[in-house]
């Protein structure tokens, strides 16, 4: 008499859960990815709490990727990601913000031989003028659980931040370029770098471990968008814009960046004598 019972009771919660998912994802019809276009193989699912996940995937035909119809002018763009699992060494995955005129904001990890920690590489470009990467070893396992990325882009400063921690800030300087005139659309990638991004090009892909995957949540984008063909017209600004529009880095700013610096930092650009013989960025005497 009891094992009827005893069934009962599993199967009970288990229909519930599957309801409970069904209902979810009735609630959320929209996708976010649904504001981007896609290029490649890009998959749509849900984790087990209801929330919708982008996959790229990448294999020997091809990378994959996606981005936004809109264009925005300043704004703060977070996404979570979990980053490739196993041996990575070869691909890059991004996050970023591009003119394609010549400014850019970038997010870049740089695959990893197993064991070995993922770099995230932080790029600016203005008017075409780059060069400007922070390199920085996570702390952390970027594999095995989803973590947050987000850069607060705005006339003042761009912020960099892992986790809610700022990791660099990029100070806007009159006499010095800065993206601060082209609207710029959201980029995410998954692509064979396998000539510079590990150790400079030394390590390859593994194609026996293909096909990778890179997955993307809770992606949001508190910015100004702008309107009209290609970006070209007015912007609208979400209210309560002015909290990152008006946001520079403070003191616990300062204090996480330093501490990124000494423990995490393994390239900067201002420390690279062979790289500018002719001397450095103006920017680099001033931070």
């Amino acid at each position: 008499m009891m094992r009827p019972t005893s069934t009962l009771a599993m199967v009970v919660p288990s229909l519930a859960v599957a309801i409970l998912c069904i209902l979810v994802r009735s609630a959320s019809a929209e996708f976010w990815l649904d504001e981007f276009t896609t290029d490649g193989d890009v998959r749509r699912d849900y984790d087990r709490s209801g929330r919708q996940v982008a996959s790229l995937v990448l294999d020997q035909r091809s990378g994959a990727g996606f981005n936004s119809t809109r264009k925005y002018l300043f704004g703060e763009f977070s996404v979570e990601m979990k980053l490739v699992g196993g041996n990575s060494a070869g691909t890059v995955t991004s996050f970023y913000l591009t003119s394609g005129e010549g400014d850019e904001i970038d997010m870049e990890f740089m695959g990893n031989s197993s064991g070995s920690p993922t770099v995230l590489n932080t790029n600016v470009w203005a008017n075409g003028d780059g060069k400007k990467e922070h390199q920085f070893y996570l702390w952390f396992d970027p594999a095995a659980d989803f973590h947050k990325y987000k850069i607060v882009w705005n006339d003042k400063n761009i912020i960099f931040q892992v986790d809610d921690v700022t990791v660099r800030v990029f100070k806007r300087y009159d006499d010095l370029p800065y993206p601060d005139a082209k609207p710029m659309a959201v980029h995410a990638t998954l692509w064979d770098g396998s000539y510079w991004a590990t150790r400079k090009g030394e390590v390859k892909i593994d194609w026996s471990s293909a096909p990778f995957v890179v997955s993307y949540r809770d992606y949001t984008a508190n910015a100004c968008a702008v309107h009209g063909r290609n970006g070209g017209g007015s912007s609208s600004c979400p209210a309560g814009a002015n909290e990152w529009m008006d946001r520079q880095s403070d003191d616990t700013d300062r204090l996480t960046v330093a501490w990124a610096r000494r423990n995490c930092l393994q390239y900067n650009y201002c420390d690279d004598g062979w790289r500018f013989p002719q001397g450095f960025p103006g920017e680099c005497a001033r931070n």
